[in-house]
């Protein structure tokens, strides 16, 4: 896991560090970051849930990922090609030697989606600002509403795989016949069908609540701070394990509604306390909830 990088970015940040995680090399602190706003060697990536947050001002430096423009396929409902990843990174100044620093509102829920994304095409030189924008801003850290630009790259992407880190309905259907272990991110009440969204959010066409069979809930909130920031490594394995009874050599999935919050988790099962295969259902719910004779589950864990 990870990439070989040789630029001043690379070194792990001793406020990381100080967390306990398997690979703190995949995050960095607000502290770092105000330190490395003029590095000539990484790129800030901004991506939102609110995708018009960004031009109301953003951290010194950084880009806009739209979610949905930059990362979604306008037809097919997929993820962008090969080609369109790679025009996106020129366009934005990155390649293989760029060190991209992601992160966005709701504590990161769509940055860790993006750097999800970014995985799928093996992009590995890339962290996340642990509290994202609401750390930065609760700090009173400086934004601005400047667009920067950069010159484009060469980078070459290769071609998407999808096998690692990501499943579908299918492969989600046998893992919950298996009975391994699958993660449900979503609110408690989602999860036992009180609701078919999250608090305060629109119906967005599920037509079914509960969850997949099997699935424990393990709220994706529970592994973050009140700013945001991830809990140390010790925390998370008291919720993960401790109370789940997760294994490090697990075959996990996650899901939630639509793949944001369960990147979320994704990120942490992975890099924060090493497991070694973890995948995220990005079809979720919104896939599960309105399939045909797809088997689910109402009410408390059991």
């Amino acid at each position: 896991m990870g990439a070989t990088i040789t630029t001043n970015a690379t070194a792990v940040d001793p406020i990381i560090a100080g967390k306990g995680y398997v690979h703190p090399e995949f995050l960095v602190s607000t502290d770092w970051l105000a330190e490395h706003l003029d590095d000539p060697s990484i790129r800030i990536v901004e991506s939102d849930e609110d995708v018009l947050l960004y031009d109301t001002g953003h951290i010194p430096g950084a880009q806009k990922v739209d979610w949905h423009l930059d990362l979604n396929d306008p037809v097919l409902r997929d993820y962008v090609s090969s080609e369109q990843f790679e025009k996106l990174l020129r366009q934005k100044g990155i390649d293989e030697n760029t060190t991209v620093i992601f992160y966005g509102d709701k504590n990161n829920w769509w940055a860790a989606y993006a750097f999800w994304v970014f995985q799928l095409f093996g992009f590995t030189n890339a962290k996340l600002l642990d509290g994202g924008r609401i750390k930065w801003e609760q700090e009173g850290r400086p934004f601005n509403i400047d667009v920067p630009s950069f010159p484009t790259t060469n980078y070459k992407a290769p071609k998407r795989s999808d096998d690692e880190i990501r499943a579908f309905f299918k492969q989600v259907a046998e893992h919950s016949a298996a009975g391994k272990p699958l993660i449900d991110v979503r609110s408690p009440e989602e999860y036992t069908g009180e609701r078919t969204h999250m608090p305060d959010y629109p119906q967005e066409g599920t037509l079914r609540g509960g969850h997949i069979r099997g699935a424990r809930s393990v709220p994706w909130a529970r592994a973050a701070n009140p700013d945001g920031s991830f809990k140390d490594a010790n925390s998370l394995r008291a919720i993960y394990e401790d109370e789940k009874g997760l294994k490090k050599g697990d075959d996990i999935i996650a899901y939630c509604r639509i793949g944001e919050r369960s990147s979320h988790t994704w990120f942490v099962l992975t890099y924060l306390l090493g497991y070694d295969r973890v995948r995220n259902y990005d079809g979720s719910w919104t896939e599960w909830g309105n399939a045909v004779r797809a088997p689910i589950e109402k009410g408390p864990e059991k």
